[in-house]
């Protein structure tokens, strides 16, 4: 009986230590090993390691009562691209029906709005999506309507060779950068603001057939995470 006392109080303590209003964190909510697909690579190919580890982030953290997935990036880009196609076949359309000389301004006109909105992309790419991987977003109901934003980018850090101040090497890893948002009042009251960025070996996560160890690296994300929900920086 002083056991169950005991162990009630320690819960009691800990439930008290966690952050009002903090909703639920992705550890909370288990991943059902039937609902995993073999993830396989090639462990020599850095960008099959990263390419698995960021198609695992979403699939964790796109999960129901996790948050919804913000597809802007890639509607942006999408957008663009079929723009510019759209743009190059109407002129190319264009020059075939009519004459050459008569036809020429609109071709040239084409020809530089296909060279714009191509180069626009490729920018729009490079210096706002950069590296992010997954941007999310939640609304939960306590005693009021919380609003949660999450964004993650990822990088590989290259392998090092030994040198005098490290004598041993170290593989290439992954790192992941998350910045957490969570606000109530339509954005007015900021509740949390957390920041982290963790960094792993990639043999970690990968056997030695290149098959991923998804529950540890989903482990690794969802502490990641929850620090970051927590208001913590690193």
């Amino acid at each position: 009986m002083a056991k169950d006392s005991k162990h009630a109080n320690h819960t009691d303590q800990r439930a008290s230590s966690e952050p009002p209003d903090r909703p639920t964190g992705p550890l909370s909510i288990p991943v059902s090993n039937e609902a995993r697909d073999e993830v396989k690579v090639n462990n020599a190919n850095v960008s099959e390691l990263k390419n698995a580890c960021d198609d695992a982030v979403k699939r964790y953290l796109a999960r129901p009562d996790l948050f919804k997935q913000i597809h802007v990036h890639t509607d942006v880009r999408l957008g663009l691209g079929w723009l510019s196609v759209f743009v190059a076949a109407g002129a190319a359309l264009y020059g075939y029906k009519v004459e050459f000389e008569k036809s020429k301004p609109v071709v040239w006109f084409g020809v530089i709005m296909y060279v714009v909105l191509t180069t626009i992309q490729t920018l729009y790419a490079y210096f706002v999506e950069g590296d992010t991987v997954f941007m999310g977003r939640r609304k939960t109901f306590s005693k009021r309507i919380i609003t949660e934003r999450i964004t993650l980018s990822s990088k590989t850090q290259p392998a090092t060779k030994p040198t005098k101040n490290q004598p041993t090497s170290t593989p290439p890893a992954y790192t992941l950068s998350i910045s957490y948002f969570r606000s109530t009042n339509a954005g007015k009251s900021l509740l949390a603001r957390g920041k982290t960025k963790v960094v792993r070996g990639y043999p970690s996560f990968f056997d030695e057939q290149g098959t991923m160890h998804q529950e540890v690296f989903e482990k690794w994300v969802g502490e990641a995470v929850e620090s970051a929900m927590d208001g913590k920086n690193d």
